[in-house]
């Protein structure tokens, strides 16, 4: 992991390099929850608050069309109520609300949709996430609860996720950005075999500048 991080930030150093790439620092609340299945019936998730903050970067490809690349920290988290027995959490426990300190890496491409300076744009891309750390309060039948931290492991939950994230937004001639952005995840931060398929869904809002132009 630690590796990944780091050539990570390799590439991002290289690609700032070039003086006709711009830098773009960011953040912005947002909305997180999760698909949440347990031997394929949906469970009920309520969603909860969160933020975001991040650096990208816009690099010209062709004509309309970039590579924007991002690194950014997400607050993740969600209230699941369980009806089926599910691990994890517990197999005994009837809620479990999760709190995921999460570091993410998105390969993006931006198309512009006018070459003015000021100007809509919309971005897609894969992401990979990084679960560095969590907290969760579990509610078991016995109406008893408590809370601790997530476990990561090979038989817990897992520390690496994978998400498609959809953005559109707005850029000004002052290089300032607004932006609304969907996250789906598409691999299940649990992995534990035949146990719970969570999957990360988040909605957020971004406001940001580029530093470098």
């Amino acid at each position: 992991m630690k590796q990944f991080l780091l050539f990570t930030a390799m590439i991002l150093i290289a690609l700032t390099s070039n003086s006709q790439n711009k830098v773009l620092l960011y953040g912005g609340p947002q909305i997180t929850s999760a698909f949440f299945s347990v031997n394929g019936k949906e469970q009920h998730v309520t969603a909860k608050p969160g933020f975001h903050i991040g650096t990208g970067l816009k690099v010209p490809f062709e004509n309309h069309l970039y590579f924007a690349p991002t690194l950014f920290y997400s607050l993740k988290g969600y209230k699941v109520t369980l009806t089926e027995p599910a691990t994890p959490p517990e197999p005994t426990a009837t809620s479990n609300e999760t709190r995921i300190h999460t570091l993410e890496i998105a390969p993006m491409l931006q198309y512009d949709l006018t070459m003015k300076a000021s100007h809509l744009y919309f971005k897609v891309g894969p992401s990979i996430d990084v679960q560095l750390a969590g907290r969760e309060t579990i509610i078991f039948e016995d109406k008893s609860e408590t809370t601790g931290k997530m476990k990561y492991g090979f038989n817990n939950y897992g520390y690496v996720g994978a998400n498609i994230l959809a953005q559109f937004g707005y850029e000004n001639k002052s290089g300032f950005i607004m932006a609304a952005t969907f996250s789906h995840g598409l691999g299940s931060i649990n992995n534990i075999d035949y146990g719970a398929r969570i999957l990360h869904q988040v909605i957020s809002l971004s406001f940001g500048k580029y530093i470098k132009r």
